[in-house]
């Protein structure tokens, strides 16, 4: 209630029978505005119709008015501080939500992933995306973590014929079950070394994507996956570092070359053995000419041949093609 309103307020209190040309010489106002603050009053509920005179108004008193008046503001202000806490919570995610997408527009080379089962799925879509390569630091005990060799995710990279390079703890070596795993890793054609201590578990796709963990110490934090070519290079590097140092744990001998050849690799052998180029073979089987010809370094090592006619003649004399 403003000072006017309250002066005719007033005014009817102290004199009840007075008509509004009195009260306007009363509070020194226009007629006009001693009717406008009249009908505030009305709204306010501190000016209410008189039960013997229907005809009549009078000024409610100020004990119930007032407290009325107060208990309906008290109602208002809680109405609109309720509002404000919700508006002030909006404005917190909204922050947060920008925040994440200037985070994404500056630092799009890296990726955070909270969460250890999180981190696994989206690791998990980055190995199905794997083109040539796949090398990783494992510095927990392989049996902590081993599957079966039929449910691991390195076997389908290895069948896709993809470069594997895994550098384990010495300690693995203790366990059958790990050993016999790293061993099975190796007959299909994954290069296995161990070393007694590593910094940390690192996975590298491609030489193109780091995937590191968000917090060493704390396996279940979740992974940071990176894309930056400065970062990527300095994790080749730590990884070429440990990789020169460790032990190789078994020697080509031990490779199964008699391990039957994936869909692409006998396809690709027979698209060879038909006197296909390595540009054809790419289109034919709708991959990249670089996977194409990785496929064929593969077959070619895998067989110990030095150029393609010593590669068909390996191939012939196993029954591949």
């Amino acid at each position: 209630m403003d000072e006017a309103t309250f002066a005719v307020y007033h005014a009817l209190l102290s004199q009840p029978d007075s008509t509004p040309e009195e009260i306007a010489a009363l509070v020194q106002r226009p007629v006009n505005d001693v009717h406008e603050l009249l009908n505030k009053l009305r709204k306010l509920d501190l000016l209410v119709p008189t039960w013997a005179n229907p005809d009549g108004e009078h000024a409610v008193h100020p004990r119930v008015g007032l407290a009325n008046l107060a208990e309906r503001r008290r109602t208002e202000l809680n109405a609109e501080l309720g509002l404000l806490r919700e508006a002030e919570t909006s404005a917190e995610v909204i922050a947060e939500q920008y925040n994440e997408l200037l985070t994404a527009r500056s630092s799009g080379d890296v990726e955070a992933i909270k969460g250890r089962a999180n981190a696994s799925r989206r690791i998990d879509e980055l190995a199905q995306k794997v083109q040539h390569s796949f090398w990783a630091l494992t510095p927990v005990h392989i049996d902590d973590a081993v599957r079966p060799i039929e449910g691991s995710p390195d076997l389908p990279l290895l069948e896709r014929g993809i470069k594997m390079r895994a550098v384990y703890l010495q300690s693995m070596m203790d366990s059958k079950v790990a050993s016999e795993y790293a061993a099975t890793i190796h007959r299909l054609g994954g290069e296995v070394r161990a070393t007694p201590t590593l910094p940390m578990r690192l996975l590298i796709f491609d030489q193109e994507i780091a995937v590191m963990p968000m917090d060493p110490g704390n396996h279940a934090a979740g992974a940071v996956i990176h894309r930056s070519p400065a970062v990527v290079n300095v994790a080749v590097a730590l990884f070429d570092s440990y990789w020169s140092r460790a032990s190789g744990l078994f020697s080509p001998e031990d490779r199964d070359n008699e391990t039957p050849l994936t869909p692409h690799e006998a396809e690709v052998l027979r698209l060879l053995a038909g006197g296909a180029k390595d540009e054809q073979v790419a289109r034919l089987l709708g991959i990249s000419l670089r996977t194409a010809r990785r496929i064929t370094a593969n077959l070619s090592e895998r067989l110990d041949a030095a150029s393609r006619f010593e590669l068909g003649v390996a191939a012939a004399k196993r029954g591949w093609v």
